[in-house]
């Protein structure tokens, strides 16, 4: 009876932490460069119930065999292990400013691969973003709406003495007569980037392999990847999930109750 408690009320906080994972999704929508948080639900491990009895045999004095018998395995509820960030291109949207930029992946050879804009954050460390929402601070250097710094490919700040200057679809900044690459990192497997928050990444980078082509688009915004229509219809359905364990919870409950005050009850 307890453990039936134990596995409905895991149903449910499994069901509200997705339900918090599609609200965050839909507070995000227009988030530029925002990637859809994936919960991923799995099981505790099952546990292999067995009969113990014991088996006499036609003896004289009757010698038991102990054995065991299978009942089958039982379930102990259900978590949410992990979200995964979807990393399929958003919509692009065109905004008319020099500092947006849209990176949009072309041919990636590695199929769970992805493409990221590098930045440093207040701790001097390299952060990877697909937000292209730049604008260039008080000391001309390209910075994200975070205030963090826009890396080159050998790890520079980008300086582009103010607002006057160009990007070429293949990520070099014009300035001054000089192209600067941007530093376009690279991913073989993007599951393993985890959110830091801020729309940043963190995650293990390597060097794109031959065949690998991008986009930058100066003046367009890659948009966020959630589907609002389809994120409202996995809370709903989390919704009914919940509603379903908190009724199976509620009738454990009650024949807990009954087992208490009158199955002991004498007549």
């Amino acid at each position: 009876m307890l453990r039936g408690f134990y596995t409905a009320a895991s149903g449910m906080i499994a069901q509200q932490r997705r339900q918090e994972a599609m609200a965050n999704n839909i507070s995000n929508v227009n988030t530029p460069g925002y990637k859809a948080d994936q919960p991923t639900l799995r099981a505790f491990p099952e546990m292999l119930m067995q009969q113990m009895g014991s088996a006499e045999l036609p003896t004289k004095h009757g010698f038991k065999v102990p054995g065991n018998h299978s009942i089958g395995s039982l379930n102990t509820g259900v978590y949410v292990q992990e979200n995964v960030p979807k990393f399929s291109q958003g919509d692009i949207r065109e905004t008319g400013i020099s500092t947006d930029m849209a990176l949009i992946n072309g041919v990636l050879p590695d199929k769970t691969g992805a493409l990221f804009f590098t930045v440093q954050n207040d701790a001097g460390e390299q952060r990877y973003t697909r937000n292209g929402n730049f604008t260039v601070d008080g000391q001309g250097f390209l910075v994200a709406n975070q205030g963090y710094y826009i890396l080159d490919q050998a790890g520079n700040r980008v300086q582009t003495n103010g607002l006057d200057f160009a990007v070429t679809q293949d990520g070099n900044a014009q300035v001054g007569g000089q192209n600067i690459p941007l530093g376009i990192a690279y991913t073989p497997d993007a599951s393993q980037m985890a959110k830091e928050g801020n729309g940043l990444f963190i995650g293990e980078m390597r060097e794109a392999p031959a065949g690998t082509t991008y986009t930058i688009k100066q003046g367009f915004l890659e948009q966020s990847n959630v589907d609002s229509l389809q994120a409202m219809t996995q809370m709903m359905e989390s919704y009914r999930m919940f509603e379903t364990n908190q009724r199976v919870l509620k009738a454990y409950d009650e024949s807990m109750g009954k087992a208490v005050n009158e199955v002991g009850r004498l007549g």
